[in-house]
């Protein structure tokens, strides 16, 4: 059996082992760059273990894995411009280390050259991968469409904010989870089962991701804390805080949303205090594990001997253990 040990090395050897085109450099170099500086790999770390989940040849699940890490690290780039970040992975991001123009055609040319992996999957396996792939793809716009809207609005509700993250960011490891099993031949109420498990982790992963962007440690967390609080992103701490009952709180914090002019530092501090107060931390880690331990439990239906769940469940207990 695999080891959930061994898929970060696979994936690597697989990734440096890509040839793009030298010319134009301007081109390929940002995406040699952004596929160079690290990750967890996770969502094809992800379709690795769930195909292993079923048989011990873990190869047919190569080419899909590789297409999903690579239209995860599109995303990114323009992720990165509309979010206006400056670094990812402690790195630069592509558009500050380059420009937003090379950012958007490198990022184009990933996810056409995702598409082109994936079709070197298994001919008998391909037409249903496919046609999760795209229809995930697709969500994954959906969900950072919503993203950017709610950041213009003062009535986002906690069931939105929630739809918008499955769309931003679970679907994405969901499907990476069925892919893997779609390619191992696995039965239909497996597959559905692991793209469950998948969904719910992803929206405790996602939980996760909004408390550590306010409450983590920077060398931790990969990328500057409090870009969510700059950017007056809708999260479930936001959204939780202004719905809190707490009239001068919720006053303190609307007038820092308001500002158009501010210390990026204080504002962190300010907003991060509130949150404090009013407790807001302790409910998303609340969410989170209820949604973890949703997860788990499509988990442990699935119809394989629990000996060959092991390395998936610790693959992903990891995830959800970092920084806490």
């Amino acid at each position: 059996m695999l080891k959930a040990s061994e898929c970060y090395k696979i994936i690597e050897e697989e990734i440096s082992s890509i040839i793009f085109n030298e010319e134009p450099a301007g081109l390929y170099n940002p995406i040699r760059y952004i596929l160079s500086i690290g990750g967890k790999r996770v969502r094809p770390c992800l379709t690795l273990l769930a195909n292993n989940l079923f048989q011990d040849d873990y190869s047919p699940a190569i080419f899909p894995a590789l297409a999903t890490e690579i239209f995860h690290n599109f995303t990114l780039l323009h992720d990165d411009i509309m979010d206006n970040a400056a670094t990812r992975r402690n790195k630069q991001t592509v558009h500050t280390k380059w420009n937003p123009n090379a950012a958007i055609l490198s990022g184009d040319a990933m996810m056409i050259f995702a598409y082109d992996v994936l079709g070197k999957t298994a001919p008998d396996v391909f037409p249903k991968i496919f046609s999760l792939f795209n229809k995930t793809a697709l969500e994954v716009c959906e969900g950072q469409q919503y993203d950017m809207e709610f950041e213009q609005r003062s009535d986002v509700t906690i069931q939105e904010y929630l739809e918008m993250i499955r769309l931003k960011t679970a679907v994405l490891l969901a499907a990476s989870l069925a892919i893997g099993a779609i390619a191992a031949h696995a039965s239909t109420a497996a597959i559905d089962q692991l793209y469950q498990f998948g969904l719910y982790t992803g929206l405790a992963f996602q939980l996760q991701d909004d408390y550590l962007d306010v409450f983590a440690a920077p060398d931790e967390f990969g990328k500057n804390i409090g870009g969510d609080i700059l950017a007056n992103k809708k999260t479930y701490l936001m959204i939780s805080a202004l719905n809190a009952g707490k009239p001068e709180l919720v006053k303190k914090l609307n007038q820092w949303i308001d500002k158009k002019e501010f210390i990026p530092e204080k504002k962190i501090a300010a907003v991060t205090n509130i949150y404090r107060e009013l407790e807001v931390e302790k409910k998303t880690k609340m969410l989170s594990d209820d949604y973890f331990n949703q997860g788990l439990e499509f988990l442990e239906k699935i119809n394989v001997p629990k000996a060959r769940k092991k390395e998936l469940r610790e693959f992903v207990f990891q995830l959800m253990t970092r920084a806490r």
